[in-house]
């Protein structure tokens, strides 16, 4: 089984307690960023990493959006959510690293805490820059690993068990990941010290 497999079927087995997971972290801030991240979305939208469907209640309305995840377990939550607010999304399960959409396709892309689970994030985030138009914007609301000395050893010593239970990486590197994509114009703001940014990028090609 490779790591693409063994980090949806994480995500599959966790799907129905996922949200009840992560309430804590809602409350306390990724309800502030979701609608952050969201308010500003127009033209034709790929939303990468879906999950159960959070974003979902705040997505504009009549946006013209798909969103895509890997685990159909998670797809099927969010597919539940769409349907109960009465939310027009199209929802296809697809892998961030290999996106059956053409070149240039969309206006603008979203990431919400997604990148600390692509297995090969600088393929996901290469992919995201080909489907993206060019001068299309890109919006990120990730985790990273810290550059404090302390807390980054932590996150590294926690992180095998993280990825073991629910296949999240604490200590991913996502903005160097961005540069190493080839992404150039990049503007990275720390939301929760340098732990949670928000990440706007101009697709330059």
């Amino acid at each position: 089984m490779n790591s693409t497999d063994k980090i949806r079927k994480r995500y599959d087995r966790v799907s129905k307690v996922y949200d009840l997971f992560e309430k804590p972290m809602e409350v306390m801030s990724l309800k502030k960023w979701r609608l952050e991240v969201t308010k500003d979305l127009k033209g034709k939208v790929l939303e990468v990493g879906v999950g159960t469907g959070k974003n979902i209640p705040y997505y504009p309305d009549n946006l013209d959006i798909i969103a895509i995840d890997f685990s159909d377990k998670m797809l099927s939550r969010a597919r539940e959510k769409a349907k109960k607010i009465n939310k027009k999304v199209e929802l296809i399960q697809m892998d961030a690293q290999n996106m059956d959409f053409p070149d240039n396709t969309f206006d603008m892309i979203f990431t919400t805490c997604v990148f600390c689970s692509v297995p090969d994030p600088i393929k996901g985030l290469k992919e995201i820059r080909r489907v993206c138009k060019p001068d299309g914007k890109i919006i990120m609301i990730e985790h990273v690993r810290s550059e404090g000395k302390v807390l980054g050893l932590i996150m590294d010593i926690f992180n095998p068990i993280t990825v073991n239970l629910y296949g999240a990486n604490i200590n991913r590197r996502t903005v160097e990941n961005i540069e190493k994509a080839g992404y150039n114009k990049v503007e990275v703001i720390n939301l929760t010290g340098d732990i949670v940014k928000k990440i706007i990028i101009v697709n330059e090609k």
